[in-house]
């Protein structure tokens, strides 16, 4: 074993946490292939990506709390065993319909990277210094995303898209052996507790009644939406309505995550100077430009490819420094049930962006507008739940220098 605050350590969590981004990012140019291979429409392809992310979100709230009582590890390792093992089915699907079912085993398994890396990470270096830990591990994995569509591109113009599950299917087993033979248990201890239904919803109701926690989680969950909006049309926009190949496809999309990793460094490097509340006005307001700009572009009918992803670089920079910091402030209250507080906001965050998705697969015309006036609102919405945000603590400001309630303690 190694230490939990190793540098090694924090790059298999990393690894781990990159599942989710891995899943959605790597099949996205295999998309036109999907609907060739399968004689499929654009709506039962995203229908695909949509589930994923359900599956993603219901299982979370399974994973946070198993692993409050049981530790991180055991639960973590049944879900990778779950993720590989569905990837491996998928390569033999003979049905758009099997597809997705797969899909869902697969994203019930793989939720668990995301969601308990996260509590993890809140274990080992506790409230103040996630937020920081976080960023830098958005860093760090931001070379999943980056890397994925491009590797899925040349994958799938080689040996075809059934060779994305099997890469899928090799990162799991790898990921089994680095968790089996290198990570520790991490949970507290004392933070065992008997589960039970009642005190599952106990704590679901302590975390909804919290109000920071709620806009935090919005926050995140508003500005991920946005994300997911572009990774839900992307692929159609850039491919088939501007006429690009899958693997240039690819190249795009790692400009666009590169404005992630320049997000995430900066909220790295201000997390502790600078503070989490006006690290998040910062990056909601740089959300909220990125997407308007895309907007104005598609409504004026001005078709280039740089006014695609120059406005979403934009947005990403937003989404590198919005995204750590709220997660770390949703968990920072809660060090004894943080697998059930990050559940629960990988839930609301996952049940948003897979709306959204819907959404923009449903309005989809082959025109940017619809992906790109999807953008914008999450954008909008995520500078709104900032202020809400800002809102409630000079509130609690006020009631405390009037003798009344104690602020939330939140950082």
């Amino acid at each position: 074993m190694i230490s939990p605050k190793s540098l090694l350590a924090t790059g298999i969590i990393a690894s781990l946490v990159a599942i989710g981004p891995l899943s959605t990012d790597m099949y996205l140019p295999a998309f036109p292939a999907l609907m060739q291979s399968f004689d499929a429409d654009i709506n039962q392809v995203q229908h695909t990506l949509s589930i994923f992310l359900i599956g993603f979100a219901l299982a979370q709230l399974i994973y946070g709390p198993l692993s409050d009582r049981f530790g991180r590890k055991p639960v973590l390792m049944a879900g990778l065993l779950l993720f590989l093992l569905s990837s491996l089915a998928i390569v033999f699907a003979e049905s758009i319909a099997t597809l997705s079912s797969l899909r869902l085993l697969q994203a019930i398994g793989g939720s668990a990277g995301p969601v308990l890396g996260r509590a993890m990470v809140r274990d080992i270096h506790g409230p103040r210094d996630s937020a920081r830990l976080l960023s830098y591990i958005g860093t760090a994995m931001a070379v999943a995303p980056a890397a994925a569509p491009i590797i899925g591109g040349y994958l799938t113009v080689w040996f075809g898209w059934q060779s994305i599950f099997l890469f899928l299917t090799a990162y799991g087993v790898v990921g089994v052996m680095l968790l089996g033979m290198r990570i520790p248990e991490t949970a507290p201890p004392g933070s065992h507790h008997i589960m039970t239904i009642g005190n599952l919803l106990k704590n679901y109701g302590i975390l909804l009644k919290h109000p920071t926690w709620r806009w935090y989680t919005l926050t995140c969950s508003f500005v991920f939406a946005g994300l997911f909006s572009f990774l839900s049309g992307s692929s159609f926009v850039i491919i088939d309505f501007l006429g690009f190949k899958e693997e240039q496809f690819g190249l795009f999309f790692a400009l666009v995550v590169g404005g992630f990793m320049i997000g995430t460094l900066i909220g790295g490097r201000l997390a502790r100077s600078v503070g989490i509340k006006r690290l998040l006005g910062y990056g909601s307001v740089v959300a909220a430009t990125g997407g308007v700009s895309m907007l104005a572009f598609a409504l004026a009918e001005v078709h280039h490819v740089a006014v695609i992803v120059l406005p979403q670089m934009i947005y990403m920079i937003g989404v590198g420094i919005v995204m750590p910091q709220s997660m770390a402030g949703a968990l920072a209250p809660f060090p004894h049930m943080a697998g059930t507080a990050s559940a629960l906001l990988g839930f609301i965050q996952m049940s948003v962006a897979a709306g959204v998705g819907v959404m923009v697969g449903h309005y989809h015309d082959g025109s940017p507008l619809s992906m790109s006036l999807s953008i914008a609102l999450m954008g909008i919405f995520t500078l709104i739940s900032f202020l809400r945000l800002r809102r409630i603590d000079h509130e609690e400001e006020d009631d405390n220098e009037d003798g009344g309630v104690e602020p939330s303690g939140i950082l």
